[in-house]
């Protein structure tokens, strides 16, 4: 068995291990418990479990790195882990059957790629060429699966049972960099960049919201398409600009 085959098995049975968890976590009832969030108990307690470990290591990391770190410097790596986004997006607009929105993310790449330093520098973007986020769990999405209940996770934080189910479908390149201290450098490099990006975002979440995990759970439902439970739109959801 290849290194990539036991990594998707791994991943396959961590995705089953976390639905097993929240099923056995058991499900909110009352009159005030939300159709689509059956799993609130677990789902509130997994997110202050992700909160505290956001609190005592996520974010001071994020914060030193946002601190000094070159604004041009943060740009470009932003840049770089949005340009491999643009191939995992091409992959599935193709599979949406999205024939200009799988073109644009082909070009994205490629222009990206090739005169932009690697994805360094968004050329692209400054061309007018516009980007098309899309992930395995929207194409499931658009073919009709439904959200199925919303799901909080590890670290990873909000999700539905369609998109924990989608994860094991590794399309991130940088999943089949061999080289494993440079792959996980990579992984470690985009979690506090893009941490790093949410900084204000989270601040102000925290100071507007009278409850942040309902606020956070009805936004997040909507974009994947699901407001409301097993409810679907014709798009199957979409990806916020800043995923």
């Amino acid at each position: 068995m290849t290194t990539d085959s036991r990594s998707r098995t791994r991943a396959a049975r961590w995705a089953a291990l976390l639905l097993g968890a929240a099923l056995a976590t058991g499900c909110a009832t009352g009159p005030n418990a939300n159709p689509a969030d059956p799993f609130e108990p677990y789902n509130r307690g997994m997110t202050r479990f992700n909160e505290n470990v956001d609190k005592a290591v996520l974010k001071p990391v994020a914060t030193v790195y946002r601190d000094v770190t070159p604004r041009p410097v943060r740009t470009g790596v932003g840049n770089f882990f949005a340009n491999l986004g643009d191939a995992w997006s091409f992959v599935n607009n193709l599979l949406q059957a999205r024939g200009l929105e799988a073109y644009e993310s082909l070009v994205r790449f490629s222009t990206n790629t090739v005169f932009g330093l690697g994805g360094l520098l968004d050329i692209a973007s400054e061309a007018g060429i516009e980007r098309h986020k899309q992930d395995f769990g929207l194409t499931l999405g658009r073919w009709g699966v439904p959200t199925g209940p919303y799901l909080v996770l590890p670290l990873l934080g909000p999700s539905t049972v369609r998109d924990t189910a989608a994860l094991p479908v590794v399309g991130d390149p940088v999943g089949y960099v061999n080289d494993v201290p440079v792959r996980n450098s990579l992984y470690g490099l985009r979690f506090v960049d893009k941490r790093a990006s949410l900084l204000h975002a989270t601040s102000v979440l925290d100071e507007a919201a009278l409850d942040s995990y309902s606020f956070t759970r009805d936004v997040y439902l909507k974009l994947r398409g699901g407001a409301k439970a097993g409810a679907d739109d014709e798009e199957g959801g979409k990806l916020p600009d800043d995923y």
